[in-house]
């Protein structure tokens, strides 16, 4: 099997696959391929924190031509993968000079499929793009192409616990990414100073806790499939769930807007996770550290790219706040917006690449120094 992830989370992925207990794990580009039975591919959608999509490789074979692409597509046997009554749609990924139009081989291959069935049953299965039963993947490179099931139907990053969000909210699979990046691992208290709505107090504390990340979703592509084992599927997310943990700590978000508090605070109570989670409608320009204990903090600032900001000056305020308020925190944050990050006026520890959708951005980490280390380790860049 493979499961997709975003660019960068190769490592990430690789390592959560292996906790796991997937066999053979190896990485590839965006991908990370893996052996695992069926009930292993179950627990990796509901586990998973940084896969997009968890893919069942059914087929592969040699096109030269077009029209090798739907006899070989034509000639399998659809019958074992879907039946006449479900609806299907076909994604595509090209790598090939042969074939350059996604959407024209998606059509080609739904062709065939649609002919198969209508030949053998006189009726045909309908497409549906949006909520499909059954999703097929094609993916050409060079002149080998790869047939393979989509059993996680919609995007992993939908968790099933966001049914608010504000403006710009920050993919669920990217913020679990970086949380694990900035080694969250839920041994201090975390802030998130501009949390918006909540996504990363969400992901922290399932993290913290050891809850599955897709224990609220309700809906994944296997479910639809032939051989699906309800009851092995039952067994494997409560075996999951009885891997929680105790969290002793305290996870806390801030925003100064209301309609935002209120967003992130209804995501947090449909996630099941009010017990861990405190939000407060606070500026964090106007916060200061709670204890003397270490803080983790991770968030996700404007970058002034549909908030219009002084961006400058937003992001100097970020550093003073940081610098003044919070001694022995660990603050990360991510931003596209490489010019302002000049002006936080602290010295990063870490500055990693990564891409919020197709921005691309850097990941920093700032040390914030309590007594003597401040002086020396917070000067300017």
């Amino acid at each position: 099997m493979l499961a997709k992830t975003l660019h960068g989370f190769e490592d990430l992925l690789a390592k959560e696959l292996r906790n796991l207990g997937a066999g053979n794990v190896t990485q590839g580009v965006r991908t990370v391929f893996f052996e695992g039975d069926k009930g292993f591919m179950y627990k990796a959608n509901l586990c998973l924190r940084t896969a997009i999509k968890v893919l069942k490789p059914i087929t592969s074979f040699t096109i030269r031509q077009q029209n090798d692409l739907y006899n070989q597509i034509y000639a399998m046997d659809w019958e074992a993968f879907m039946t006449k009554d479900q609806t299907f749609v076909v994604d595509t990924v090209l790598l090939s000079d042969e074939f350059s139009n996604s959407l024209f081989v998606s059509q080609k291959v739904k062709d065939a499929i649609v002919d198969k069935f209508r030949d053998q049953y006189g009726t045909r299965p309908s497409v549906d793009t949006k909520h499909a039963d059954i999703r097929i993947n094609i993916h050409i490179q060079g002149s080998l192409c790869h047939v393979s099931l989509d059993s996680s139907g919609a995007s992993l990053h939908h968790r099933g616990y966001r049914l608010a969000t504000n403006i710009a909210p920050i993919n669920e699979v990217l913020a679990a990414g970086l949380l694990l990046m900035s080694g969250w691992d839920g041994r201090s208290d975390f802030l998130d100073p501009m949390c918006g709505s909540g996504t990363f107090l969400v992901e922290a504390a399932m993290i913290a806790c050891n809850i599955p990340p897709n224990i609220n979703r309700k809906e994944f592509c296997f479910k639809n499939w032939k051989d699906f084992d309800q009851e092995l599927y039952d067994k494997i997310a409560e075996a999951s769930l009885n891997k929680a943990r105790e969290f002793h700590f305290k996870i806390k978000g801030y925003d100064k807007a209301p309609s935002a508090v209120m967003k992130a605070k209804d995501n947090v109570e449909n996630a099941g996770l009010s017990e861990y989670i405190t939000i407060e409608e606070k500026s964090f320009f106007d916060s200061k550290k709670e204890t003397d204990a270490h803080l983790h903090m991770v968030f996700n600032p404007p970058y002034g790219t549909r908030l219009q900001i002084d961006m400058p000056k937003f992001y100097g305020q970020i550093g003073d706040t940081l610098k003044q308020n919070y001694p022995g925190t660990e603050a990360w944050f991510i931003s596209s917006n490489m010019e302002s990050l000049k002006h936080v006026g602290l010295r990063t520890s870490r500055k990693i690449k990564v891409y919020n959708s197709q921005l691309e951005s850097r990941f920093v980490k700032y040390e914030i120094y309590s007594g003597s280390k401040k002086a020396k380790h917070q000067t300017a860049d």
